[in-house]
């Protein structure tokens, strides 16, 4: 049986990572980022986020918990002028704060930044899907009256760093109603833009590839809503009606069927699961 192609469409870096991964199980993938990932240029933003790493890096930690949305996010917290690794990175192990991550992509991240396992609160290996609200199931008992939450998150370039970039955008419902559940059980949060997504420059090569994709039974996995509408802006007069996808989250695999997907079908983003679906699809 043959497995069909898959289009990998996270940002370069996890794209890279997940195209050597299904490689590794004899799956053919290619990288086709659809969301561009830069450091933050807003000059208010890069003061904030100097100054929560120097906090940390101190062992003066003013959160219960740091909420990192994805592995990018954890990526650009713990940068550092002086290698990969920020001393903040050393020091969350010494304090009380924790980490939060949605999935098990942003929890490995963790890994690979050097906090402590035991430092990582995550969803339940079980949990029906990897997000907000699996998380908040596993650290609600956590968080008492008066705590603060810092959610480290990326945001559209050229938008204001404030909660309004979230408000109502497709794609950041879950993280909107942790930060609501965190403000019913007496807690604060602080939102902390660490890095910036926009859509991608495709070459020629790769708006090539993206038409064959859309014909030839490709499966398209698909993460983001937000990658969704750069697709469509970058093509916007490609019938999507042969094209089949994969979606790691309900939502986005309903904003897979409003873009014309004929098939879509729906996996949460892990390598076994993801395996196990592409292969049933051949």
């Amino acid at each position: 049986m043959t497995v069909a192609r898959v289009i990998v469409t996270r940002p370069a870096r996890e794209a890279a990572h997940w195209v050597a991964q299904l490689g590794a199980h004899g799956i053919s993938a290619a990288a086709l980022p659809l969301i561009a990932i830069a450091p933050c240029t807003d000059p208010a933003a890069q003061q904030a986020l100097r100054a929560a790493r120097a906090q940390l890096a101190h062992q003066r930690p003013p959160y219960r918990a740091l909420m990192f949305v994805s592995s990018n996010a954890v990526a650009h917290f713990f940068a550092s002028d002086e290698g990969p690794l920020a001393p903040a990175a050393q020091a969350l192990g010494a304090t009380k704060t924790r980490a939060w991550a949605p999935g098990p992509g942003t929890a490995c991240a963790l890994l690979q930044a050097g906090i402590a396992r035991q430092c990582i609160d995550r969803p339940a290996p079980e949990a029906a899907q990897f997000d907000s609200r699996a998380l908040w199931q596993q650290v609600a008992a956590q968080v008492r009256p008066g705590d603060r939450v810092l959610i480290v998150h990326g945001r559209s370039r050229g938008a204001p760093a404030s909660a309004q970039d979230h408000q109502g955008r497709q794609g950041h419902q879950g993280r909107d109603w942790l930060a609501r559940q965190i403000g019913a059980a007496g807690g604060q949060v602080q939102w902390l833009p660490a890095y910036e997504r926009s859509a991608p420059r495709l070459s020629a090569a790769e708006l090539t590839l993206a038409r064959q994709a859309a014909q030839d039974g490709s499966v398209w996995l698909l993460s983001s809503a937000e990658a969704l509408a750069h697709l469509a802006t970058a093509l916007p007069a490609q019938r999507w009606t042969a094209a089949q996808a994969l979606a790691t989250h309900p939502r986005i695999a309903q904003a897979a069927r409003a873009a014309g997907f004929g098939r879509v079908r729906e996996c949460r983003p892990a390598l076994r699961e993801v395996l196990a679906s592409i292969e049933s699809a051949a």
